[in-house]
C-alpha cells in the first residue's frame, strides 16, 4: 500500500490526501451526529417510560403460565374462544405489560395483550425494590422485536410480591437509526467524492507553478538551454522555489556566458603570441629549405622575438590556470602567516628591474595576514606591474603600506571614470591601452587573491586630484604575527 502511494504523482498523493484528511472528518462528524440522535431518542423513550403510572392493582383473575411464551397462548386462545375477564382495575394498560408473581411462580399477560416480554435472569433482583423504584433496562419481546423494559415491584391485596413489566417497542427508533445511517453514510460518501474532486482541482491550481517549473527544467535538459524562467506570483512557499530557480537559472546562465567569453577571449589573447610565434618559426624554417640563411643579425632578432612570444605565452597561461582554481571543486591552498611588507618589499625589486628609469617611493610598515603567501606576492606583482607599464619615463610610483593598507600609486594618465567598473574583469582593457602589451587579466588575478585572504580591492583615481591612478588593498591581520 505504501509502496503504490509513493508510486503516485504528487498531485495525486495531493487529491488522496485531501479526500482521506476529508473522509476522516466527514466520518467523526457522522459517527458523532448518529450517537447525539441515538441518546436523543432513547432518552426520549426512557422519559416517557419513566412517566407511565403502573396498573393501580395486579389482576388476579388471569390465566398463569410458567413462561411468557406460555402466558401469550392462554391469552390468545381465550381471545380466540371469546372469553376475555374484565379489564383491571384502573383501566387497560395504555403499554406492553407483564406481570411476574414470586409466590406461585408464573407470570400473566393482561386479556389484550398481544406480545409478551422476554425476562431475563437479572430479573429476580426487582423483587429487592422499594416503593416507587424502578429497573429500566433493553430488552425484547417474545416475537423479537427490540424493546425498552421498565420492571416495578407491586403487593397484591394477599401480600404477594409481583413484578410489573411495561415495555415500549422500539423498533421504530431502530430504523430510524438505521435510516439515519445510511443517510449519514450517503453524505459521507458524496463528500468525499467532492472533496476528491475539490483536492484535485486545488492540487491542480497549486502545483501549476510546479508544473511550469518542471516544463522549465525539462526544456532546460532536453536543449541545454540555460536562463529560463518562470513568472512569480504571491510570495508562498512555491513563490520561494520559482525566485530561486529563477536565480540559479540566471546565475548559471551568466556562469556559462562568463565560461563562453573566458574561451572566447583566452582563445583571442593566445592566437596573437601564437600568429606571431608561427610565422617567425615559418620563417627560420623557410630560409633553411631554400638554402638562404638569414643574416646572423636578422636571425638573432627573430629568436629574442620568439622567447619574449614565449614568455607572454606562459604568462597567460599561468594567469588562465591562477582564474581557474575557484572553477575547481576543493582548490589546493597553502594558507599560513604571511609577512605582506617582505612581499611589498619584494615586489617593488622586482618592479625596479622591469621600470629602470622609474622612481620609486616606499614606505612599508611590518603587517602580518593570514593567507596563500604565493598568490598574494602575484597580487602585488600585478598592482606594480600595471603601475610601471602606465607610468611615464622619468615617472614616480608611490608604495605604502600602513595598518593592513596596501597603496599603489603612480603618475600615468589615470582610468576615466566610465571605465572603473570594468578593471577587474577577466580580458578586459582599456581601448587606450590596446597598443601596451598585457592579457587583461592582472587585475582579475589581485582582485581573486585579495579576496581569497579575505580582503577588499579598489582601484579609483588619486586622492590629491592628481594624474595617475591609485590601488587600494586592505587586508586583515595584525602588526606582529599570530
Amino acid at each position: 500500500m505504501i509502496s503504490w502511494y509513493r508510486a503516485q504523482s504528487l498531485r495525486s498523493r495531493l487529491t488522496i490526501l485531501t479526500a482521506a484528511a476529508v473522509a476522516v472528518a466527514i466520518a467523526l462528524s457522522a459517527l458523532a451526529c448518529w450517537f447525539i440522535v441515538e441518546k436523543q431518542l432513547y432518552g426520549q423513550v426512557q422519559h416517557d417510560l419513566e412517566n407511565v403510572p403502573p396498573p393501580r392493582a395486579a389482576p388476579l383473575q388471569l390465566p398463569c403460565a410458567t413462561t411468557p411464551e406460555a402466558a401469550l397462548k392462554k391469552v390468545q386462545e381465550n381471545q380466540e374462544a371469546g372469553v376475555l375477564p374484565e379489564p383491571p382495575a384502573g383501566g387497560p394498560a395504555s403499554r406492553d405489560t407483564q406481570f411476574v408473581w414470586a409466590d406461585p411462580a408464573c407470570v400473566t399477560l393482561p386479556a389484550t395483550a398481544t406480545r409478551a416480554i422476554v425476562i431475563q435472569p437479572n430479573d429476580a433482583r426487582a423483587f429487592a425494590l422499594k416503593p416507587n423504584q424502578a429497573i429500566i433496562r433493553d430488552g425484547r419481546f417474545t416475537n423479537g422485536e427490540p424493546a425498552m423494559v421498565k420492571i416495578t415491584l407491586a403487593r397484591t391485596s394477599t401480600h404477594s410480591s409481583v413484578l410489573i413489566m411495561v415495555a415500549t417497542p422500539t423498533k421504530a427508533v431502530e430504523e430510524s437509526l438505521n435510516q439515519l445511517a445510511l443517510i449519514l453514510g450517503g453524505v459521507a460518501l458524496g463528500g468525499v467524492i467532492l472533496a476528491g474532486l475539490a483536492g484535485r482541482l486545488v492540487a491542480r491550481s497549486a502545483l501549476k507553478p510546479v508544473d511550469q517549473l518542471t516544463d522549465v527544467v525539462e526544456h532546460i535538459a532536453r536543449t541545454e538551454e540555460v536562463g529560463s524562467t518562470i513568472p512569480v506570483h504571491g510570495s508562498d512557499e512555491i513563490a520561494r522555489l520559482s525566485t530561486s530557480f529563477n536565480s540559479m537559472s540566471t546565475a548559471l546562465a551568466n556562469s556559462r556566458d562568463r565560461q563562453t567569453r573566458l574561451i572566447a577571449d583566452a582563445g583571442h589573447e593566445l592566437r596573437t603570441p601564437l600568429t606571431s610565434l608561427r610565422t617567425n618559426v615559418d620563417l627560420l624554417i623557410r630560409s633553411n629549405e631554400t638554402g638562404r640563411p638569414l643574416p646572423p643579425a636578422t636571425k638573432t632578432k627573430l629568436l629574442g622575438n620568439m622567447k619574449a612570444q614565449m614568455q607572454e605565452l606562459t604568462v597567460l597561461i599561468g594567469d588562465l590556470l591562477q582564474l581557474s582554481r575557484p572553477d575547481s571543486p576543493k582548490p589546493v591552498r597553502n594558507l599560513a602567516v604571511v609577512a605582506l611588507h617582505e612581499i611589498a618589499e619584494r615586489a617593488v625589486a622586482r618592479a625596479k628591474l622591469r621600470g629602470p628609469g622609474l622612481a620609486f617611493e616606499t614606505d612599508v610598515a611590518p603587517w602580518f595576514v593570514h593567507g596563500d603567501a604565493a598568490a598574494l606576492e602575484r597580487a602585488v606583482i600585478n598592482l606594480l606591474d600595471n603601475a610601471v607599464k602606465y607610468s611615464p619615463p622619468g615617472g614616480t610610483i608611490e608604495v605604502r603600506l600602513d595598518q593592513g593598507v596596501l597603496t599603489v600609486r603612480d603618475h600615468g594618465p589615470g582610468i576615466p571614470p566610465d571605465e572603473l567598473q570594468y578593471v577587474f574583469d577577466r580580458f578586459w582593457r582599456s581601448p587606450s591601452s590596446r597598443q601596451l602589451p598585457g592579457s587583461g587579466l592582472g587585475l582579475s588575478i589581485v582582485a581573486q587573491s585579495v579576496r581569497e585572504s579575505g580582503g577588499e580591492v579598489s582601484l579609483g583615481p588619486a586622492q590629491d586630484g592628481g594624474p595617475g591612478a591609485l590601488a587600494t588593498v586592505r587586508l586583515p591581520g595584525g602588526p606582529a604575527p599570530t
